[in-house]
């Protein structure tokens, strides 16, 4: 929370000194933009990183970078030498170290907690931030009043020593590591795997985006309503932020009793209510006190809509890409962000700030729409933790972890009747293998044999074949006892590995019956 008081003072400062350097309503709503944009760029790599090293250490790296990028940019304001266009730089320098802690930090809440708890220490997370959120903006307008733009960039460095120095003395207790690591861009694909091949993170990403651009306008354009509408300093948008902050710790404090009584999609719902009518009355208002009012309302549906989205990516992510799956949430999210913050940039630039907060409005209502077709779904009760029944399975041709491309067939007989309910179920498995790694699965029926089903996928490597297998979740066992009920014999499983023609593997000479003959291991496991 210390560390998120200095985050946002030198938000603070960064906008009015942009709002000193330059009149143009674009270039002011850009500061916002420079930050959420690196978050949009760089999250599914962070994501990666997070999933793949230690998390301590890659908040420790991303806290140190922003030090120094800090301290380098209150000298540049102490010293006059900041334009427009190096401000937004720094800026943007400091989204980056933002994107690469946020997924690291906000994966390791669920290490700290059970599941149940997970709503909860999401909400108690987004509180925190969102208590800095009420009081810090008014200290930073203040410090800015008092002592200018640099000192609120300084005290912002002094801000991250803090929290350098907790996470150097804490000792994570990580989950045993079985497998060698993922190479970073296999584990970035295999994040965006799993994301689209999972309805219910789906919903969220393309909702998210949705959100994030209309609720964009308003830490985009409140600079210039402190400024044009308001007619006010740098103390009157600091009282702003501050008013918005304490809607934000509201939001925080009534997100788990409106859980408990309405569904996920009704919090959403009343989230973007409060956005679009904070909005529209920041839009409305020439008086302090109830654009304060009104900001307090957008501050509480900011903060609902935001932690019910983190919380509804995490419920529905296992712990082994739940990083990634975050991060491609804050991808979605701050890159509406962004693109959001540039349009109202362009409206405000042509049309002035109200304007472009009533089309930011507009938009917010809009984005109910979406929630008829695709609400959010239930995932509270779907248990993700891992199987752990499957077993890497003995085999005649040697194999080391880089072998491959490694074929599997099934083998399924499935009396007539009960066809219909077996392709369904089918399906439901095409998604589950496809989203754990499987690729070019198919499901084949033979002519000569009407019961004889066969199931057919591949994967690069005998390593990510046992990955493969071991993504399994309690929550597929579903899937696996429908099959089970509906198949009239235990299914044959072959699993081969791709030999070319008049060739021999470059470890040793095999042979030439090894070259042909699959593995076959007729068990339930596949």
């Amino acid at each position: 929370m210390a560390s998120n008081f200095g985050s946002l003072i030198q938000s603070v400062g960064a906008s009015w000194m942009m709002a000193s350097l330059t009149a143009s309503p674009q270039m002011i709503a850009l500061v916002q933009a420079s930050t959420s944009l690196p978050i949009m760029l760089l999250s599914l790599w962070a994501g990666a990183v997070a999933d793949s090293l230690d998390r301590r250490k890659v908040m420790l790296m991303a806290q140190g970078f922003m030090l120094v990028v800090s301290v380098i940019l209150s000298l540049g304001a102490w010293y006059g030498m900041l334009t427009p266009w190096l401000l937004l730089l720094f800026t943007f320098l400091i989204g980056c170290g933002t994107a690469l802690n946020g997924p690291a930090w906000q994966a390791s809440v669920g290490e700290m907690v059970p599941r149940s708890a997970l709503p909860s220490a999401v909400a108690l997370n987004s509180m925190g931030f969102n208590i800095a959120r009420s009081i810090g903006p008014a200290i930073g307008g203040m410090i800015v009043a008092a002592a200018g733009s640099a000192a609120a960039f300084l005290t912002n460095a002094a801000s991250y020593v803090g929290l350098i120095v907790v996470l150097t003395r804490w000792r994570r207790v990580a989950p045993p590591r079985l497998l060698p690591r993922e190479r970073i861009g296999d584990a970035m694909v295999a994040g965006v795997r799993y994301a689209a091949m999972s309805p219910s993170i789906l919903v969220v990403l393309g909702r998210a985006s949705l959100f994030g651009l209309a609720a964009s306008a308003v830490p985009a354009m409140m600079p210039l309503v402190a400024r044009d509408i308001i007619v006010g300093g740098p103390l009157t948008y600091g009282l702003l932020l501050g008013g918005f902050g304490i809607g934000a710790v509201g939001g925080a404090l009534m997100s788990g009793r409106l859980r408990s009584r309405v569904s996920v999609e009704m919090v959403v719902r009343l989230a973007t209510i409060a956005l679009a009518i904070g909005e529209a009355g920041t839009a409305t208002s020439r008086l302090l006190p109830l654009t304060v009012i009104a900001l307090t309302v957008a501050g509480a549906g900011w903060v609902l809509a935001l932690s019910t989205f983190n919380v509804s990516v995490q419920m529905a992510s296992p712990r082994w890409v739940v990083a990634r799956a975050l991060s491609l949430y804050q991808m979605a999210t701050f890159g509406g962000m962004a693109i959001g913050s540039w349009i109202c940039g362009l409206i405000a630039d042509h049309h002035g700030p109200v304007i472009a907060l009533y089309v930011a409005t507009a938009v917010q209502i809009c984005g109910l729409v979406p929630g008829l077709r695709w609400p959010f779904a239930k995932v509270s009760a779907i248990n993700l933790d891992p199987q752990d029944h499957w077993r890497e399975p003995d085999t005649d041709v040697p194999v080391e972890p880089r072998s491959g491309p490694i074929v599997i067939t099934i083998e399924h007989r499935v009396p007539p009747a009960n066809i219909m309910p077996f392709l369904a179920a089918m399906g439901e498995r095409r998604r589950i293998r496809r989203r754990d790694g499987a690729r070019g699965w198919s499901l084949l029926r033979d002519l000569g044999d009407s019961e004889l089903w066969i199931e057919r996928y591949h994967v690069p490597t005998w390593l990510e074949y046992v990955r493969h297998n071991q993504r399994r979740t309690h929550a597929d066992t579903a899937n696996t006892e429908t099959l089970t009920a509906l198949r009239s014999a235990v299914p044959v499983v072959h699993r081969m590995i791709e030999r070319q023609t008049g060739s021999l593997p470059a470890t040793r000479a095999l042979d030439p019956h090894e070259m042909a003959e699959p593995m076959t291991d007729p068990t339930r496991s596949s």
